[in-house]
């Protein structure tokens, strides 16, 4: 009764690979603007690196698993691109937000940075910390940048992380 036992194993099957997290990025991204001067004023900004502030960050997430994949992750007004939006933002009032998710097929060449590592499931954390997320955008107090910095402390555990990427 106590006879040895033995599996077979098909040595032209490989194992799953283990599963690994993330690994998270910060991008910059030129602000969206009403059409025309003022969306060509941003642009001009961004190009020419006037001001660090003129800029809209986002997370970007990439996984071993599906590497012709990049989810992005932002938070900015609900319409960009309206006078009504501008206007508010440059007054401090509230304006209507809006968080997004995304998918692109490659990491941005420029202005892109690898700021840490997520061992935990990305979607799962990000839908729980979107859904504490105030959607009411103030610029200045509750924009792009502290939604990047907040996902990326809750996905990494850095904190302040666009403090330590101006310096670039």
């Amino acid at each position: 009764m106590g006879g040895i036992r033995m599996a077979v194993v098909n040595s032209s099957q490989k194992p799953p690979a283990p599963a690994r997290g993330s690994d998270v990025y910060v991008a910059a991204v030129p602000l969206r603007a009403a059409k025309g001067a003022p969306q060509l004023l941003m642009s001009t900004a961004y190009s020419l690196r006037l001001s660090w502030d003129l800029q809209h960050f986002i997370v970007l997430c990439t996984s071993a698993d599906i590497p012709s994949q990049v989810m992005v992750f932002d938070f900015q007004p609900r319409d960009p691109e309206s006078i009504d939006a501008a206007l508010a933002a440059l007054s401090g009032r509230k304006i209507p937000g809006l968080l997004q998710t995304r998918v692109m097929k490659k990491l941005p060449k420029n202005k892109c940075w690898m700021v840490g590592y997520c061992n935990d499931d990305v979607v799962d954390s990000i839908d729980k910390f979107n859904k504490k997320w105030d959607t009411d955008l103030i610029v200045g107090q509750h924009d792009c940048r502290h939604y990047t910095n907040g996902l990326v402390e809750c996905l990494t555990g850095e904190k302040y992380v666009l403090d330590r990427l101006r310096t670039f």
